[in-house]
């Protein structure tokens, strides 16, 4: 299988030089994903509303890869400020409760002060009926 580039359509991916998830092989490498909404052009204040952006964003990504949020294996999450983290567990819960992927998280800046939440995921492509 060959490696495959996906974008989201941000400029950000295209002038800082990267994507938004790269398949490889069995993979599918979702790169660190903040709860900006391309289609407003917008990052909500809340960092709840920004965790289940972030996840609807990678959601999509994988879709394009043809993974779901249950190939899921891995998970990273950033967040400035360590009060922000248990708020998100719910939302956690919503989209990886089921799967429960190996996960960490740590507490560091991001690249602007109004990002909350920043999530990278590694997930596995599982063969599908009828492949060897």
């Amino acid at each position: 299988m060959a490696r495959r580039l996906i974008s989201s359509g941000s400029v950000f991916e295209e002038q800082i030089g990267y994507s938004r998830a790269v398949v490889d092989g069995d993979f599918v490498f979702v790169s660190g994903t903040t709860g900006y909404d391309y289609a407003t052009m917008s990052i909500p204040d809340s960092v709840v509303e920004q965790c289940e952006q972030a996840f609807r964003n990678i959601e999509a990504a994988l879709r394009e890869a043809g993974a779901s949020m249950n190939d899921v294996v891995r998970a990273t999450f950033i967040v400035p400020s360590r009060a922000d983290w248990e708020p998100c567990w719910p939302v956690i819960r919503k989209y990886l409760g089921a799967v429960r992927p190996a996960s960490t998280m740590f507490h560091a800046d991001l690249q602007t002060d109004r990002m909350r939440i920043e999530i990278e995921v590694t997930a596995r492509l599982r063969r599908r009926s009828g492949e060897r």
